[in-house]
């Protein structure tokens, strides 16, 4: 049997890995935010998705407001590619910290790269660059798609990923059996 490892390897590789599954994710659930709040606010799923395809088709991209191969697809596309390429900065930024047992300490890197992102989207960005959703919602309605965001990105940590810190050994879960059958002809088992 070989070692057993308590912390997964802190490299880029494990970290793009580990985004790409946070950051599909983070994609996902901000989308349907976006698509929520677009039919909440204009009536139409599409509009906010679409914003995004204006880095390729103009800034007139925002204001598509149905659904298009042209526009939305392509839309979620760079919204999902984005969503990647922050997701690995939260996964390296998750490496560099102490192995969290909480969820206050998973969430916390979630958040602060969610701000980087909103701050490098609206503030450092080039206006054709930025996602162009917010031409059409309001900014509470960004305030909800961004907190989604961190909540997708922190998601995989949360429910999947068993916390680093935890080893789990075939004897952790062996079932000794008393040596006494129970009545029913069963075996009994032994509490830990």
């Amino acid at each position: 049997m070989g070692p057993v490892m308590t912390e997964p390897e802190k490299t880029w590789s494990s970290a793009i890995l580990s985004g790409l599954v946070s950051g599909t994710v983070a994609s996902v659930v901000s989308t349907v935010a976006l698509s929520i709040l677009g039919k909440a606010e204009l009536d139409k799923f599409a509009a906010p998705v679409n914003g995004p395809s204006q880095w390729i088709w103009g800034r007139h991209a925002p204001y598509q407001d149905n659904f298009s191969l042209r526009y939305t697809l392509i839309g979620y596309g760079i919204h999902h590619a984005a969503s990647v390429f922050w997701a690995i900065w939260y996964e390296k930024l998750r490496q560099q910290l102490a192995p969290a047992e909480s969820a206050a300490a998973v969430l916390a890197p979630a958040v602060a790269t969610t701000v980087a992102a909103y701050a490098v989207d609206f503030h450092f960005t080039p206006k054709r660059l930025t996602p162009g959703f917010e031409h059409r919602l309001s900014q509470s309605s960004l305030l909800i798609v961004y907190g989604t965001f961190a909540l997708g990105l922190a998601a995989t940590v949360l429910f999947v990923r068993k916390p680093s810190r935890r080893r789990y050994t075939a004897s952790r879960f062996a079932l000794p059996i008393n040596a006494a059958p129970r009545k029913s002809g069963a075996p009994a088992f032994r509490k830990h």
